[in-house]
């Protein structure tokens, strides 16, 4: 089995995480006191669906002060009950304060039947983001201009968060920045054939925000396996390793950047 090498000198953000999903049922106190331990000290949990967020509000209970929900409905989650979905998701946002309104998006990579309602889900839930004056955080696959151009089109100086799981090349990065928003960067940094460390290279780390997605997603060395939120001080080693500097000083600057966006 690997050893974690653990770096007690950072503090870090999960700004992305589904530790409610079933990967985690076992031993969801274990995973999270390895990644206390590692010295994450947030961990922010998108919705996906209704079906699924009694118990991302049960960990949110179990874990107050460093577990924070989001709510919205996720692209792949827009099917023939969209109008009951949404409905939900407007209803619990006017019902109490959320962290973020996501995921929320377009995905184009499974399945293009229900594009039209996907485009129509993104664009109420933007709106609702800035009724509530709360960040959106974006799933987008397969879809990354299209995306971009719709949040261009809500842009009114006050929309702001984070575009999840970035991985496009630099041209769309500054698109993103233009927009006012973060970049969530995850473990397919650490991937081999990834272009994400030629893309990020001319990008500053003040647009940056790190996560996991975990259990998808996990750095080298632990590809095939479950991802947890400890190994986001793999992504943070990396990143240090791209910018030419320590990994404490990614912490520092991507860690405060998640404050802002979830103050």
């Amino acid at each position: 089995m690997h050893r974690l090498q653990f770096n007690f000198h950072m503090e870090l953000i999960d700004t992305h995480c589904h530790l409610y999903a079933p990967e985690f049922a076992e031993d969801i106190d274990k995973m999270m006191q390895r990644a206390l331990t590692a010295g994450v000290i947030r961990f922010y949990l998108p919705a996906i669906d209704m079906e699924s967020e009694k118990d991302m509000l049960d960990l949110e209970k179990r874990y107050p002060d460093i577990c924070f929900a989001m709510q919205g409905l996720h692209p792949c989650s827009v099917k023939n009950d969209v109008k009951e979905a949404l409905r939900h998701v407007e209803e619990s946002l006017a019902r109490r304060k959320f962290s973020a309104v996501g995921e929320i998006g377009l995905d184009f990579y499974w399945d293009r039947s229900f594009e039209k309602e996907q485009y129509s889900a993104f664009h109420q839930q933007i709106e609702w983001a800035l009724k509530f004056d709360l960040p959106i955080v974006i799933h987008s696959r397969d879809s990354i201009d299209q995306t971009i151009s719709v949040v261009r089109e809500h842009q009114n100086g006050n929309l702001r968060g984070i575009f999840h799981c970035f991985n496009e090349g630099e041209k769309q990065a500054n698109e993103i920045i233009a927009l006012g928003f973060y970049l969530g960067i995850g473990g397919t940094l650490t991937y081999k054939n990834s272009k994400l460390p030629a893309a990020l290279k001319n990008i500053g780390l003040e647009n940056i925000v790190l996560e996991t997605d975990a259990p998808y997603l996990p750095p080298v060395p632990f590809r095939g396996k479950r991802n947890e939120s400890s190994f986001i001080i793999y992504i943070a080693e990396k990143m240090a390793e791209i910018k030419g500097i320590s990994p404490e000083e990614v912490s520092m600057i991507t860690t405060s950047n998640a404050l802002k966006i979830f103050s």
